[in-house]
C-alpha cells in the first residue's frame, strides 16, 4: 500500500514539470487540438448532449440524426457527473440499472428497459453487451471499469442484434478510449478524498513520425473501504488497483489506418460486505428443527458487518487484453473494417454470503477465462440515397473455473456440528458464430428507410463436476455431469425516420433481441441439469428528436413497449438445489424524455425521466407445481427514474473559469431478487451531488472538489438471496456520502 501511495503522489513530480518550449504555430495547433478532445476551449459544445458523436450505426453521426434510443457522454460529461467508474452514471440514464454485483468489487450489474442479468456465475451471458474500442466483454466480472482514459460513453437502449458483435436483448454499453494524434497532448492529475481515497493518473499522446502516434495512460487508485468489521476491525468494501493502457496508431496518407491497442488492469481488494436482512438460521438435519444464529436487524445498516473470512481471503483480479482495428478503403463505394480482440480474466473471489461471523455459507469463486473474436465489416456508400454495413463476427471462449463452498454453521446432526465443504471444477466453452446486414434507403426526400438481419448461432459444451466433504457420512457425494447444446436465431430490425426539417425528426423502429441459453452452473443433482432455452426480446419504439430556440433547448422522447420471452431466472429450491428456469412472458412499456436547456449563456440544464411499466405476463414457477407468479414484481424495474442537473461557469476578472454543477437523482421502489424477498426492496429515494472546478486563464491547471451523495442517503443496490440454505437474504448497499478533490495538468 505505501509503494502504491507513493506511486500516485509522484505524479505530484509530474505536475511541476516544465512544459517544452513550442513554435507559436505549433503551440495553437496544440491548443486546438486540447480544446476539441478535452473540452477545454469549447466547453458549450462538449457539453451539448446533441453535438457528441456517435458510432451507433457503426457510422458517425450526431445524437439527433440516429433513429435509436442512445445517450452519449463526453469526457467533460463524464468529470461533471464525477464519474470514476462506470456504475456513476448511474441515474443519468433513463430507465437504466448500472451497480456493482452482489458481493463483487468488480462485477457488474446492469439492467435496461428491466432487461438484464444480475448473477455473475459464468455460465449465465450478460443481458447488456459491454464493449471497450468494439470488443465485446462476454464476463460481467472485470464489468465496472474506471473511465480514466475513455473519450466517450455510448448507452443504447434496446435490443442491439443487427449490428453489434453479439447479440443483445436489453441494450448495449460503448466506451470509446482516446485514440492518438499527431499533435502532441498529456494530463496528469493527482486525488484525494476521505475513507483514505486517492488516486492518480495520466495519459501522453503524440506523432512519432511516419505517420505513426502513440499514446500510454494509466492509472493507480485506492480506498481502505467504508465498512468496517467490528471485531475484527478490518476495512471492507475497499479498492487498490492499477491500470495501464497503451495504444498505437497508423494513418498514412493512404486510405487505410490501424490501431494497435493494449490494456491490462490489476485489482486487489478485500471482500465487499452488505447485511443480512432476515434472521440468519441453522437447521438440525435429523430432526429438522431450526435454531437462530443472528436475528434479522432492528436497525439501519450503519456500514459495520462481520465476516470469518481471513485476512488474505479477498478479491483478486487481472484482466488484459489485445485489440487489433484497420479500416481499409477497397475502392470509391466500399470499405473494409476488421476488429481482432484476444482477452483473459483471472479472478479469485472469496464472497462472504452470510455476511456474519457464522460460516452459513462461504465461497471461492476462481475464473481463469479465455476469449477471442474477430469481426469484419463492410460498408457500402455509393454517394447517393442508400448505404449498407454487412460482416461478420465470430468468437470463442473458455471458462474453466473453481469454487468452493464452505458451510460449517448452516447444518447439525443430533444437536452435533456439521462441517461442509464442497468443491466443484467446471468448464464452459462457447462458440458464436453471427453473420449481419443493415441498409439504409433514403427513399424520398426527408424520409430514410432502414432495415437489417442477423443470423447467430451460438455452441456450448459444458462439464461439471462437485464433490461433498463432511463428517455426516450422508452429505457426502460425488456428482458429475457434461452436457452440450446450440441456438439459433434469425433477429431483424426496421426503422421508418422523418425530418420535419433540421431541428426535428420522428422515427419509428421494431426489432428482436436474443441471448443464448445455457447451463446451470450451480447443479448438484440430475433434476437440476439440462439446458435452459434462449430469451427473446421484441420491442417496438416511437421517437422524436427535436432542437428549439435557436439550438437552445434539445429534447429526446421515446415511447416503447417490449415482449420479453424465456427470461432466465435463478432460484432456490431446498439447501442443495438452485435451478434455473425459463420462466414466462414479460411485458415492458416505458416512456423516455432527455432535454438539455441552455437557459443562459453560462448555465445549462438537464434533466432525465424514465417510466417503466414491467410486469409478468406469465410466471409460472416449476418448484411449486407450477404456481402462478405473475404478480409478482419484476427485479431492477422501478417506475420511474429522474435526474436534473445544473451547471453554471463564472467567468473571473482574471480569466479564469470556476463551474459549479450539481444533480439530483430519484430512483422509485425497486425489488433486487427474482423471488421477491419482503426484505430485497429499496424503497424510492433521492442522491444529490455537488462539485465545484477552477481552471485556469491558460486552461492548463484545474482544481476540483466534489461530494457524491451529499445528504447521506442509505439505500440498497443489489441483493444476494440463497433463502434455502440458511435464509441468506443479503443487501448490499450504495457508498456513504464521500467526497474528493483533485490537481489535474495539462501539457
Amino acid at each position: 500500500m505505501d509503494i502504491k501511495r507513493l506511486s500516485a503522489c509522484s505524479l505530484v513530480s509530474l505536475l511541476l514539470l516544465p512544459v517544452p518550449a513550442l513554435t507559436e504555430s505549433a503551440e495553437a495547433e496544440q491548443e486546438e487540438v486540447q480544446g476539441q478532445s478535452q473540452g477545454q476551449a469549447a466547453d458549450e459544445e462538449a457539453r451539448d448532449l446533441g453535438r457528441v458523436a456517435v458510432t451507433t450505426r457503426r457510422v458517425e453521426e450526431t445524437l439527433q440524426e440516429v433513429p435509436v434510443a442512445v445517450t452519449a457522454f463526453s469526457s467533460e460529461d463524464i468529470r461533471d457527473l464525477q464519474a470514476v467508474q462506470l456504475d456513476d452514471i448511474q441515474g443519468a440514464v433513463p430507465n437504466v440499472n448500472i451497480a456493482q454485483g452482489r458481493a463483487s468489487a468488480s462485477s457488474v450489474n446492469a439492467f435496461i428497459r428491466g432487461i438484464g442479468q444480475p448473477d455473475a456465475l459464468q455460465s449465465f451471458d450478460p443481458g447488456v453487451g459491454i464493449y471497450v474500442d468494439d470488443v465485446y466483454m462476454s464476463r460481467i466480472q472485470g464489468g465496472l471499469f474506471n473511465l480514466f482514459d475513455v473519450e466517450r460513453v455510448e448507452v443504447l437502449r434496446g435490443p442491439q442484434g443487427t449490428l453489434y458483435g453479439r447479440n443483445s436483448p436489453a441494450g448495449a454499453i460503448k466506451l470509446v478510449t482516446r485514440t492518438p494524434g499527431e499533435v502532441p497532448e498529456a494530463i496528469a492529475e493527482v486525488g484525494y478524498g476521505d475513507y483514505g481515497r486517492y488516486n492518480g493518473q495520466f495519459y501522453a499522446g503524440g506523432g512519432l513520425g511516419n505517420d505513426w502516434a502513440m499514446s500510454v495512460s494509466g492509472l493507480v487508485t485506492g480506498m481502505d473501504g467504508y465498512v468496517e468489521d467490528p471485531i475484527s476491525g478490518r476495512d471492507f468494501n475497499d479498492d487498490d488497483s492499477e491500470a495501464l493502457r497503451a495504444k498505437l496508431h497508423y494513418d498514412p496518407a493512404m486510405d487505410f489506418n490501424l490501431t494497435l491497442s493494449w490494456d491490462y488492469t490489476r485489482q486487489r481488494a478485500a471482500a465487499t460486505l452488505g447485511q443480512q436482512q432476515e434472521d440468519l438460521i441453522q437447521v438440525d438435519l435429523a430432526t429438522g428443527e431450526s435454531t437462530v444464529l443472528m436475528s434479522a436487524p432492528e436497525q439501519d445498516f450503519d456500514f459495520r458487518a462481520s465476516t470469518n473470512l481471513e485476512p488474505g481471503q479477498g478479491q483478486d483480479l487481472d484482466h488484459w487484453g489485445f485489440s487489433a482495428s484497420w479500416d481499409l478503403g477497397l475502392n470509391e463505394y466500399w470499405r473494409m473494417k476488421g476488429i481482432s480482440a484476444y482477452r483473459e480474466l483471472d479472478t479469485d473471489f472469496w464472497l462472504d454470503f452470510d455476511n456474519s461471523e457464522f460460516s452459513v455459507t462461504e465461497s471461492l469463486v476462481a475464473l481463469d477465462q479465455s476469449q477471442f473474436s474477430q469481426e469484419f465489416q463492410f460498408h457500402y456508400d455509393g454517394g447517393d440515397n442508400f448505404r449498407a454495413v454487412t460482416g461478420l463476427f465470430y468468437m470463442e471462449e473458455d471458462v474453466p473455473s473453481h469454487q468452493r463452498a464452505i458451510a460449517d454453521d448452516a447444518f447439525t446432526f443430533a444437536g452435533q456440528p456439521v462441517d461442509f465443504l464442497r468443491t466443484i471444477d467446471d468448464d464452459l466453452r462457447t462458440t458464436s458464430y453471427a453473420v449481419f446486414g443493415q441498409g439504409t434507403w433514403d427513399f424520398a426526400e426527408r424520409w430514410q428507410f432502414s432495415a437489417g438481419a442477423r443470423y447467430s448461432r451460438d455452441e456450448k459444451e459444458y462439464f461439471r463436476t462437485t464433490t461433498t466433504y463432511s463428517n455426516v457420512e450422508l452429505l457426502e457425494e460425488i456428482f458429475a455431469f457434461e452436457d452440450k447444446d446450440s441456438w439459433s436465431e434469425i433477429t431483424p430490425s426496421f426503422s421508418l425516420s422523418y425530418e420535419f426539417d433540421e431541428t426535428m425528426m420522428a422515427y419509428g423502429s421494431a426489432s428482436r433481441g436474443y441471448k443464448a441459453g445455457g447451463f446451470n452452473g450451480r447443479a448438484n443433482a440430475p433434476d437440476d441439469t439440462g439446458a435452459f432455452d434462449p430469451e427473446i426480446v421484441d420491442t417496438y419504439e416511437l421517437g422524436l428528436k427535436a432542437t428549439f430556440l435557436d439550438g437552445r433547448l434539445l429534447t429526446n422522447w421515446a415511447v416503447f413497449r417490449s415482449d420479453y420471452q424465456d427470461f432466465q431466472a435463478r432460484v432456490a429450491e431446498d439447501i442443495d438445489s438452485f435451478p434455473v428456469i425459463n420462466a414466462g412472458e414479460l411485458r415492458i412499456d416505458g416512456l423516455e424524455l432527455e432535454a438539455v436547456a441552455q437557459v443562459a449563456d453560462d448555465t445549462q440544464l438537464s434533466m432525465q425521466l424514465g417510466l417503466l411499466d414491467a410486469r409478468y405476463k406469465e410466471f409460472f414457477d416449476v418448484r411449486a407445481d407450477g404456481a402462478d407468479r405473475s404478480d409478482d414484481v419484476v427485479p431492477f424495474s422501478p417506475d420511474m427514474t429522474f435526474r436534473l442537473g445544473l451547471l453554471h461557469d463564472f467567468h473571473l476578472p482574471n480569466g479564469g473559469t470556476l463551474t459549479f454543477s450539481g444533480d439530483t437523482q430519484y430512483r422509485d421502489d425497486t425489488a433486487l431478487s427474482v423471488d421477491n424477498q419482503p426484505r430485497l426492496f429499496q424503497e424510492a429515494y433521492w442522491l444529490f451531488n455537488a462539485q465545484a472546478r477552477y481552471r485556469t486563464p491558460d486552461a492548463r491547471w484545474e482544481v476540483s472538489a466534489g461530494v457524491r451523495n451529499l445528504s447521506d442517503e442509505l439505500y440498497k443496490v443489489d441483493a444476494q438471496e440463497f433463502s434455502s440454505v440458511g435464509n441468506i437474504q443479503g443487501a448490499f448497499f450504495g457508498a456513504p456520502r464521500h467526497w474528493m478533490v483533485s490537481l489535474r495538468h495539462y501539457y
